[in-house]
């Protein structure tokens, strides 16, 4: 008997120690405090916004053109292109003509969209820009 009271005066204080440092999960039919529907909302709103920031959007018009001009861009010039976005971004650049390998994209940085394109970029003229970058 004696080896059993020495055990459970071992592994009490372990158990309840583990207890204690369970998290409480949220028990159902129990709604959330306002403040932890706060902190859920803020976290979404911030990680759709982030997810919303690293996105490229096409116009109608960007759509047609590139449908028009047979131009089909790869993942990864998605990703520099959008990268692209970001440069022109920190650079305060409002409207960006963004060239990506043969394909040059006139975009609008702040809502990351996508104004029109073209694939042969000799000899165009490109108005209404305040900056381009090479990507």
């Amino acid at each position: 008997m004696n080896t059993m009271n020495s055990m459970n005066s071992s592994i009490n204080p372990l158990h309840i120690h583990l207890n204690k440092s369970k998290v409480e999960q949220p028990r159902a039919g129990v709604k959330p405090n306002k403040s932890e529907t706060a902190q859920s909302s803020s976290f979404r709103e911030i990680l759709g916004s982030q997810l919303e920031e690293k996105s490229v959007q096409f116009s109608k018009h960007a759509t047609i053109r590139l449908n028009d001009r047979n131009i089909n861009l790869t993942n990864d010039q998605m990703e520099r292109v959008a990268g692209g976005i970001g440069q022109a971004d920190e650079k305060g650049i409002r409207d960006s003509l963004v060239l990506v390998d043969d394909v040059a994209l006139v975009v609008n940085v702040k809502s990351r969209t996508v104004i029109t394109a073209l694939n042969q970029v000799t000899n165009n003229v490109f108005s209404n820009i305040d900056g381009a970058v090479v990507v």
